[in-house]
């Protein structure tokens, strides 16, 4: 079963930070999993809220402040203390970390809230300067927004995000022309997803933070997980 960090190293590190990656960058897991928003100058940055509220020392919407204000904030201090300092990363810094690694990168595109016009572009952009179309897949909850990635980059892996299944969950994702169904954990016990595998489709479940859950869900035919703890999961598995 395959192993990804979800939101880098996410347990031991604060959350979408370049330690957290730094961490993960040295395991020997499959892949890392980040979100990418944008700023009201049109950078992508690596954050998980609309807001800096939670993993940050200020307050507001990513989507009203530039970058320059945005780096202003610590990103590691929420986490403890040790890990003052932190910034928010770029799309661009987190591409670079990873450039000469072997890992697969999993940018989620959280315009599921936001319409971000033109983010897909941004992030089609910035994956042509890195050469790295074979190492990603796109993910999101915004089936549109993987659409329109799909129009602009055929040949990149993207995965639908799903909160609650639906019917003839199948055929919608052979209609987004999508290669990955990505669910809730729980959801891969469903008969309607037991089936999709057995069809041959990939399954990837989040997040899943419990060996004993993670060797249920490679004996169910799950292709990969999404975990805080990677190191644990390596032990374990």
């Amino acid at each position: 079963m395959k192993i990804f960090a979800h939101r880098g190293c996410s347990k031991q590190y604060p959350e979408n930070t370049c330690i957290a990656f730094q961490k993960a960058a040295a395991l020997p897991v499959f892949g890392v999993e980040f979100d990418v928003h944008l700023t009201a100058d049109k950078q992508l940055v690596v954050i998980h809220d609309e807001t800096i509220d939670r993993t940050s020392t200020g307050t507001g919407f990513v989507k009203e402040m530039t970058l320059a204000q945005l780096k202003q904030y610590d990103y590691g201090k929420w986490f403890g203390e040790q890990f003052a300092g932190e910034n928010i990363p770029t799309l661009r810094e987190v591409l670079t970390l990873f450039q000469h690694t072997h890992h697969v990168l999993n940018i989620e595109i959280k315009s599921d809230i936001f319409e971000y016009e033109g983010i897909e572009q941004l992030i089609a952009d910035e994956i042509d300067a890195f050469g790295m179309h074979d190492r990603v897949i796109v993910s999101s909850f915004n089936h549109e927004s993987i659409q329109r990635f799909h129009q602009l980059q055929p040949s990149i892996q993207t995965g639908v995000l799903f909160a609650s299944l639906v019917t003839n969950i199948e055929d919608y994702v052979k209609a987004l022309r999508s290669d990955a169904l990505h669910i809730y954990y729980f959801h891969a016990y469903r008969h309607i997803i037991q089936a999709a595998i057995a069809n041959g489709s990939t399954i990837r479940t989040f997040t899943v933070n419990d060996i004993a859950i993670a060797k249920e869900l490679r004996s169910l035919g799950v292709e990969a997980i999404f975990t805080d703890d990677p190191e644990m999961m390596i032990a374990g598995l």
